[in-house]
């Protein structure tokens, strides 16, 4: 009687043990579900490339003005107005690109004796920004001057928007090769070999925005052209890769 309670015992004992095994089994395959322990195995590498093109500048930007200066307010605004249509006129006739009022000014002049303010007269400006062909930028200038221009503030240097475009391009293509290479040279020193591109970020692909220089327009002799000459401009890019490895 004990002995068959006893191996009733050892049977249920196994039974029991071996229900316990199948659960630990079950629960350790959902625990290690596979698309979770892929992620898990993943490693990733960042990179960041830069890509430069240069690219030659045709057009120039140019910031002129007229000023005017007299007693009265009415009689300095009024000639500054028939300077400014003249220059104007001028411009249009020859027809440069993006012409735009860029300011208009009129302030009292001062003087200072004794301690005491007093008002001398007013002097009144106008200023036009606009854009030429760099080759044609010289001769311009001089005759704005002739029109009546009296103030050449600066001048800037740019590329044609279809050549900034296809720069940036390019730009974006070497900055994602440079990435690419970076990685490489990385993974090779580590002897591990790169993966698939995880994400790609594309942050920045843009021409720098032009600087004015300033621009004498004094001339030695009467019949000279002023020179313009004109540069390279270039567009930067960056682009950032995620790599697995």
């Amino acid at each position: 009687m004990n002995s068959n309670l006893q191996r009733g015992t050892r049977i249920n004992f196994r039974s029991l043990l071996t229900a316990l095994c199948l659960t630990l089994t079950l629960v350790s395959f959902v625990r290690l579900d596979p698309a979770v322990a892929q992620e898990q195995r993943i490693r990733t590498l960042t990179v960041t490339g830069r890509g430069i093109e240069a690219i030659p500048t045709t057009q120039t930007q140019v910031r002129l003005g007229v000023e005017v200066q007299g007693k009265t307010a009415a009689a300095v605004q009024q000639e500054a107005a028939r300077r400014s249509s003249a220059v104007v006129e001028l411009l249009r006739s020859r027809q440069v690109e993006k012409l735009e009022t860029a300011g208009i000014t009129l302030s009292p002049n001062y003087s200072y004796e004794n301690n005491q303010q007093r008002l001398t007269g007013y002097t009144a400006t106008n200023t036009v920004s606009f854009r030429i062909n760099t080759e044609s930028a010289g001769t311009l200038l001089d005759d704005a001057v002739t029109a009546g221009a009296t103030r050449i503030q600066g001048v800037s240097f740019v590329a044609a928007e279809s050549a900034i475009e296809q720069a940036q391009k390019q730009a974006l293509k070497k900055a994602t090769q440079d990435a690419q290479s970076q990685a490489d040279a990385v993974l090779s020193a580590l002897n591990l070999k790169r993966g698939e591109i995880l994400s790609i970020q594309v942050n920045n692909a843009s021409a720098p925005v032009p600087v004015y220089r300033q621009f004498a327009a004094a001339r030695a002799d009467a019949n000279a052209t002023t020179p313009v000459v004109g540069g390279e401009q270039e567009v930067d890019a960056s682009v950032t890769l995620q790599i697995g490895y």
